[in-house]
């Protein structure tokens, strides 16, 4: 997959943007805050329908506006689609195929991308909160249906966790609040699903990522992924370090409705939901310890980077629609030569690398094949090598 074209309106610090892309490798080059990463921004979007900087949609609008227009021309071999999001700063977003509307969740059907950022770091050395964020991310591209499923999740327990908020005021006990059995099931039918993607995602990226921090790193430190699950006794959100593990998922929704009857009690005096998918944590090991807490600046760098491209590679091997788009935000500044050099070669045969840098040089010649120049919400030239 190729992005060819990108048309911003009112995104972030764009009032109007039209950027052509080629194929191989394009350079966004400017400085800090010029607007760069808004770019990518806007591509991933499309991909992932969210952004890896904030958690909602608004701060993509530009200021004074209500709504900002992300536009983009793909190209999937020589059939051509053009996708449109319309980011409200408010209320429901809205989309288009071809011109027609669809449903937003329909958009990452048409593109795949995976984007590296400095943010990733939040990946493995940050709250349960990002690593759940990032496997839901890359659901939604492998099957985006489960957008769908995430989003009643996210209804359901919204709406669970309100009653338990009212019944806590009201002094409710026990049994005597009989409609959350109707909220226990919506919640374990759902939480069930998003739960066994998850397992199951963890399975097929422990090979890659193996591979991946290999090659990046340039040593075997045994990196490790499991999930600490909530309905099988932990508590990541308090104490990820003496989280339990499931891996049979045919018995997780019977571990779901067994924790939350043995957590009805105490989400009553709290007026939370303790027990379900938005509890728990994606755990990482290098050399048989946790990365958060354990491993070194250049061992994280290097397992949040093996996550992107194990990504990348379970994109690549089942997709109908070519290489994912390779996004690599303002990264290799943060990187030694090393290791810059090796990540370099691990994505140059990608159909399209986009990538970002405040300083030109940083980038590895072989990923430096056009260079667009940005500078505060314009772009200004594009100089092909």
């Amino acid at each position: 997959m190729i992005v060819e074209q990108l048309s911003l309106v009112d995104f972030r610090n764009y009032a109007a943007a039209d950027v052509a892309l080629t194929s191989g490798a394009n350079v966004f080059v400017g400085r800090n805050g010029q607007g760069k990463t808004n770019l990518v921004e806007a591509i991933a979007f499309l991909a992932t329908l969210g952004s890896h900087r904030v958690s909602n949609d608004a701060p993509m609008v530009r200021d004074g506006a209500d709504a900002a227009i992300v536009r983009a021309r793909l190209a999937h071999g020589e059939r051509r689609v053009q996708l449109e999001a319309q980011v409200n700063r408010q209320g429901s977003n809205k989309a288009r195929v071809n011109g027609a509307p669809v449903k937003p969740a329909e958009l990452p059907r048409y593109a795949q991308v995976v984007l590296f950022a400095p943010e990733d770091l939040q990946i493995v050395r940050g709250d349960p909160s990002a690593r759940r964020r990032f496997a839901d991310q890359l659901l939604v591209q492998r099957s985006p249906r489960m957008s769908g499923v995430l989003a009643d999740y996210d209804r359901v327990l919204k709406q669970r966790t309100a009653l338990l908020k009212s019944a806590k005021a009201r002094g409710v006990r026990g049994d005597a609040l009989a409609t959350l059995d109707v909220w226990d099931d919506k919640l374990v039918t759902l939480g069930t699903q998003v739960i066994r993607a998850r397992l199951a995602l963890a399975a097929e990226l422990t090979q890659p990522l193996v591979d991946a921090y290999s090659s990046i790193a340039g040593a075997d430190h045994s990196p490790e992924l499991v999930w600490a699950l909530s309905v099988d006794g932990a508590d990541p959100e308090e104490d990820a370090a003496s989280a339990a593990t499931a891996s049979d998922a045919s018995a997780v929704e019977a571990l779901f409705r067994s924790a939350l009857a043995a957590r009805r009690t105490a989400e009553l005096e709290r007026g939370l939901t303790l027990t379900g998918p938005h509890r728990d944590d994606m755990l990482l090991r290098v050399r048989g310890l946790p990365v958060k807490g354990y491993a070194s600046h250049g061992e994280s760098w290097s397992v949040a980077l093996a996550l992107r491209l194990a990504s990348a590679h379970l994109l690549r091997a089942e997709s109908r629609l070519g290489d994912p788009v390779l996004i690599l935000d303002d990264v290799f500044a943060e990187l030694d030569a090393d290791r810059r050099s090796r990540l370099a070669g691990l994505v140059a045969d990608y159909e399209q690398v986009v990538v970002t840098a405040a300083v030109e040089e940083d980038v590895p010649q072989a990923l430096r094949a056009r260079t667009v120049r940005v500078e505060a919400g314009r772009i200004l030239e594009a100089d092909d090598d």
